[in-house]
């Protein structure tokens, strides 16, 4: 044994020797498959494959015998003295007993000569920064059956020569062979530069793997943990008191952590700039109060999410978050109207500049109105499902929200015409964009046009599966909005062109995005109309479900739009004529072609799509049932560069 923990490297040691005199034992090899995060340098063969000892005129062969006959006790000693990072990697290519061996050896427990050490460190700290950007450049993601503790002491043994893990990701695992707090040791010790870890529906992970992460890595500044029912609140209070850099942290369906955790992260984590809380059944008011109260300087990221919490919450957040910019509040059943208002009138989101609230009963007019005084900088307002929000409030809040610039209602069904359009009588020339998805009470109302001035900052409008929403509202928007470049009106059957021709006709500023998708009743007309008006501008165009355009529309855009980089005609009544129109066409540049489901092209369009691909990163052909699939090869093969759907 003396011998052994003595060696120096002299003439009595054979590198090319076999360690295992059994040959039958190489099923102790470590296999990881074609990408393995250990290092293997190469070596030379050897010329002798076992020393020989000469005695008088014979040769006696000796037994060998094998390294790996020592205990771990002396395995361990020996890996530690190793003289570098590299070296360690190699050996645990050996067998999976080395791999564990070396993948719980912690960075202080390496032991070397400090000048050769210091040395080699620097070394290897300039080749890392010259290949990967510097310490905890790396990054790893395992997922189901490739999520195992083998694989995390492999990353942790091999990642340490090539530059340091940074960021580490598993999601879900198998329930026999899935990672273990063993493999978060492992971690652990060999990476003590992670900053972000994600752990995804890792139910064979407890609370003492992630406090083994807690005592060796120092630097996290990531934690998304998402489905772990079996971690509490002593593991967050172990990351909250080690990891002083925690910045972001979100918490989704972890029922055992609750108000002690998020007391613990306030208290100790004093750069936390975002926090996302979803479904935790242990999560209330004290928590949400604590964390806040703690924070109040540095948060600026909340996304609260299915919590039991109350009013008392909303009130907190109102006075404590006075610098928090971004607000996501949805499906919070236990709080009222009251809840809004106070928050609201804490006067305390002066910051505030995206504010998303969905599927909350409390949202009501007074307290909508409350939230519009009270964020005076409100930039960004979503609200999604809220079904006792009507008119009344939307108004208000428009008036009150005087440097809000972009608004989005979603299935909220009160929301009649008269609130559309008195957001844009009351918004001022700051909003830009304005959505209204599935609302279904609005309806097309003949309403005379007010004697105000025109809104001229919106340039994006969205109206999508509102049936409702008509010829009529379309008129007045095209009077209202002159200046609007992104049109979106899709799934809307009733709109004629009688509808969307003064939209057109009156946009002054040039349309560059329209999506016109499931509009059946559109003609040729409409895309005549644009290709007249809007040729310099328009880029990108949607028809998808326009049953009634036809070659007379391609002809138009092969003529008049230089610009158009994306055009969707699927399902139209386009056939091989418009295509060849559009090939023969010297200033079309178009990118991006769909035509799904057009029945009419055929084979005969194949020089023209041949054509046209010199400039096509994408095409879909499915659905179009007179082409066949020896076209679609040819057309692959010629068309090298483009993407094709068939």
């Amino acid at each position: 044994m003396s011998k052994v923990f003595g060696f120096t490297g002299g003439d009595d040691f054979c590198p090319g020797g076999s360690i295992y005199p059994n040959p039958k034992e190489s099923s102790i090899f470590l296999s990881l498959g074609h990408h393995v995060d250990v290092y293997f340098p190469t070596r030379k063969r050897s010329r002798i494959s076992a020393p020989f000892v000469f005695s008088g005129e014979w040769f006696e062969q000796k037994q060998k015998t094998s390294i790996g006959a020592l205990p771990d006790e002396c395995l361990f000693e020996i890996f530690r003295r190793l003289p570098g990072s590299q070296e360690r990697s190699a050996c645990a290519l050996v067998s999976k007993h080395w791999l564990m061996l070396l993948s719980n050896i912690c960075k202080a427990e390496i032991c070397s000569n400090k000048s050769t050490e210091h040395e080699n460190e620097v070394n290897e700290k300039e080749v890392d920064d010259q290949k990967f950007g510097g310490d905890g450049y790396l990054s790893r993601s395992l997922e189901g059956k490739k999520a195992t503790d083998i694989r995390l002491a492999a990353i942790a043994v091999g990642t340490a020569c090539r530059g340091g893990l940074g960021k580490l990701s598993i999601r879900g695992n198998s329930s026999d062979r899935g990672v273990t707090d063993i493999g978060l040791k492992a971690i652990s010790h060999g990476c003590p530069s992670l900053k972000a870890l994600s752990l995804w529906n890792v139910s064979t992970i407890s609370d003492d793997g992630l406090v083994e992460i807690a005592n060796g890595c120092h630097q996290l500044e990531k934690l998304d943990l998402c489905g772990c029912r079996t971690i509490s609140d002593k593991a967050l209070i172990a990351i909250a008191k080690n990891c002083p850099n925690l910045t972001e942290l979100s918490i989704d369906s972890c029922p055992r952590i609750g108000n002690e955790g998020l007391q613990a992260v306030g208290q100790w984590c004093s750069n936390l700039r975002s926090v996302s809380i979803n479904d935790c059944a242990s999560v209330g008011d004290q928590g949400i109060a604590n964390l806040f109260s703690s924070t109040s300087f540095v948060l600026s990221k909340v996304k609260l999410q299915a919590l039991t919490i109350s009013d008392r919450s909303l009130a907190v957040i109102g006075h404590y978050g006075i610098a928090v910019t971004d607000l996501v509040l949805s499906c919070l059943p236990n709080v009222s109207e009251r809840g809004f208002w106070v928050m609201g009138n804490g006067q305390g989101l002066q910051k505030l500049k995206s504010l998303t609230i969905a599927s909350c009963r409390g949202v009501t007019d007074i307290g909508l109105e409350a939230v519009g005084k009270g964020c005076p900088n409100l930039k960004q307002f979503n609200l999604r499902k809220c079904a006792f929000l009507s008119d009344n409030g939307l108004v208000s809040f428009s008036k009150a929200a005087l440097s809000l610039e972009s608004l989005q209602l979603e299935e909220c069904h009160r929301i009649t015409q008269f609130g559309f359009f008195g957001v844009l009588f009351n918004c001022g020339a700051k909003l830009k964009a304005l959505a209204l998805l599935s609302c279904f009470g609005i309806k097309d109302l003949n309403l005379g046009l007010p004697p105000v001035s025109p809104c001229n900052s919106l340039r994006s409008l969205t109206v999508r599966n509102s049936p409702g929403f008509g010829n009529a509202s379309l008129a007045l928007l095209g009077k209202l909005c002159p200046q609007i470049q992104h049109v979106e009106l899709s799934g809307l059957e009733g709109v004629t062109d009688v509808g969307i021709l003064p939209l057109i006709e009156n946009c002054e500023a040039g349309l560059i995005k329209v999506n016109l998708s499931g509009c059946v009743n559109l003609t040729d007309s409409v895309v005549l109309s644009m290709a007249d008006l809007h040729h310099w501008t328009l880029e990108v165009l949607n028809l998808d479900g326009c049953k009634r355009i036809t070659d007379a529309s391609l002809k138009a855009i092969a003529g008049n739009c230089p610009l158009l980089s994306d055009l969707d005609v699927s399902k139209c009544a386009v056939s091989d004529a418009g295509v060849a129109a559009m090939a023969c066409a010297n200033q079309l540049n178009l990118q991006i072609l769909s035509l799904s489901g057009c029945s009419l092209v055929s084979d005969k369009s194949l020089p023209a799509l041949r054509k046209l691909g010199r400039t096509l990163l994408g095409l879909n052909i499915q659905h179009c049932n007179a082409i066949s699939s020896s076209s679609v090869d040819m057309l692959v093969e010629l068309l090298w560069r483009c993407d094709i759907l068939s």
